[in-house]
Formats: C-alpha cells, sequence, structure tokens
C-alpha cells in the first residue's frame, strides 16, 4: 500500500508487536507510513526480548508495558497514553494470544484446566479488559476502531489448535457483544480479523503449524495472506473508509473460507490414490 496518510492526525495503541514477524510489528510500520502516532504495548515478559524498542525507533513510538489481563495496568497505559497524545486516541489493535497447553503439548483430550483458564484470559477475556476499561476511562474517540487478530479455528476443527479454538470464538463473540454496547454510546466500531496461517512466532508454535500453513495456500485461490497485507486490512478498519463496519469477523485468507476442495489438492490426492483404501 502506498503512503495516502490514511491515518493522518489518528493516534492509537498496538498490543502484541513482539519481533519483526508478528502481525502487530507489520500494523506499527503500515500504521506509521500512512501518518498515525501510537504507542507500543505488551506484557513485561515480552518486551525481555526488546525488540520492540527497534521498532519504537523506527515509528517515533513509545512503548509502555502491560499485562492485558491485569486492569489496574491498562489504567495506567490508556493514562500514560492519554498524557503522551495530548488526549484521547483513534485506534487499537489486539494482537494477543497464548496457550499453555499449547506450549507443553497437552493434548486436547487431557487439557490442564487452570491453563485453559489462563489460555481464556490471555486470548480472549482480556479483550474485553480492554474495551471496558476504554470505555469507562473515555479512552477512545467517538468514531474510533479497534480491530482484534482471529483464526477460522473459531469456527472450525483443526486438530492441534487445542484451547486457542474456543478462545478465538469467545474473542469474535466478545467482538460482536462489545461492538454493539460500544458503538450505542460512542459510535466505536470493533471488528475481528480472520487471518490465513501467518509464520509468526505464536503462530508456529501450533503443532502441525507446516501442514496448516502450506494446505491453507494449496486451498486457497489467491494463497495465504502474509501478515503485510493483514496490516493494510488493519490499517483501512482503522481509517475512516470503513467507518460503518462493525461487529464483523472478516476474512482475510485467501478465499480458504469459502472453499470446500481445489484443483490443486485434488491432484495431489489423485496421485496418491490407492483404489483398495477403505478408510
Amino acid at each position: 500500500m502506498n503512503s495516502h496518510q490514511l491515518l493522518k492526525g489518528k493516534k492509537g495503541i498496538i498490543f502484541g508487536a513482539l519481533d519483526e514477524n508478528s502481525i502487530a510489528w507489520q500494523v506499527a510500520l503500515k500504521a506509521y507510513e500512512q501518518g498515525a502516532q501510537f504507542v507500543l504495548s505488551n506484557a513485561p515478559v515480552a518486551l525481555r526480548k526488546k525488540d520492540i524498542f527497534k521498532l519504537a525507533e523506527l515509528t517515533n513510538s513509545q512503548v509502555i508495558s502491560a499485562d492485558v489481563t491485569q486492569i489496574s495496568e491498562l489504567e495506567d497505559l490508556y493514562t500514560e497514553t492519554m498524557r503522551l497524545m495530548g488526549g484521547k486516541i483513534d485506534f487499537v489493535l489486539h494482537s494477543v494470544g497464548m496457550s499453555p497447553n499449547v506450549r507443553k503439548s497437552i493434548p486436547y483430550e487431557e487439557l490442564n484446566y487452570d491453563y485453559m483458564m489462563k489460555t481464556l484470559d490471555v486470548s480472549a477475556i482480556s479483550l474485553h479488559k480492554v474495551l471496558s476499561v476504554a470505555k469507562r476511562m473515555d479512552v477512545i474517540n467517538d468514531w474510533g476502531s479497534v480491530v482484534a487478530l482471529s483464526y477460522i479455528a473459531s469456527q472450525r476443527t483443526f486438530s492441534s489448535y487445542s484451547d486457542m479454538a474456543q478462545a478465538k470464538a469467545m474473542l469474535e463473540s466478545i467482538v460482536r457483544q462489545f461492538g454493539y454496547h460500544y458503538g450505542r454510546t460512542n459510535k466505536v466500531r470493533i471488528n475481528s480479523i480472520s487471518q490465513s496461517p501467518t509464520k509468526t512466532t505464536a503462530g508456529t508454535g501450533v503443532s502441525g503449524f507446516n501442514s496448516f500453513y502450506y494446505y491453507a495456500h494449496d486451498m486457497s485461490p489467491l494463497g495465504n495472506a502474509d501478515a503485510m497485507a493483514c496490516a493494510d486490512y488493519c490499517i483501512t478498519l482503522f481509517s475512516d473508509y470503513t467507518r460503518m463496519v462493525t461487529m464483523q469477523n472478516l476474512f482475510h485468507d485467501g478465499g480458504f473460507s469459502s472453499m470446500g476442495i481445489s484443483n490443486k489438492l485434488i491432484e495431489q490426492y489423485e496421485k496418491c490414490f490407492d483404489p483398495q483404501r477403505e478408510d
């Protein structure tokens, strides 16, 4: 996307930039290119990697540590952000997700439920907290935009995606529910983007990720959408060109979500077809 200054004068917060593979990282670069000012935020443990401070230099932005599961830390983040920005903000990116069950390769049928609650809190309920505190503190300008990142496993079964599937389903439900309430009071629009499998640190941590990735690529007529393309889409949702789009889960996946099977996959299966196969 060329720089048309789509976000000139707009201010925001971008949660979740970890390294240059992160979608949030690419969103920050694109938002800066399009004229936005913003704060970068991530959990204290993520800041130890220190890459985010390089991003801050590239985008002339500030980094503020915040655990999105902690109300007091969100309050402090918003207070400091409004001080730095000289007032309210216009957009928020929620690019946050983590599953201890996935990290520890615990089978879905044997989930650790304490871990599952952590998955839901970090990956989904945190969006409600981000929005609830913002609404109470009157942080987002009227007609502002909030975007959360999701995945089609919220609606379909991906065998190794584990409890992250439940988290994404909850995330999308919060988008719809809060989209109504924030829309009625402040015209703030809230949407989620259901993105293609993307080679991020979190994504590649899912068992069988390469199979997810290449299957989706071979299924989709346009192939997989990468992090930079997703960033472009986020910019359009932050801009004034999408002022009437809210409460939507928007598929950004090269057409994968509308496919049953593709010619490429048919050809691959035909090559290995065993006429004696019964299962």
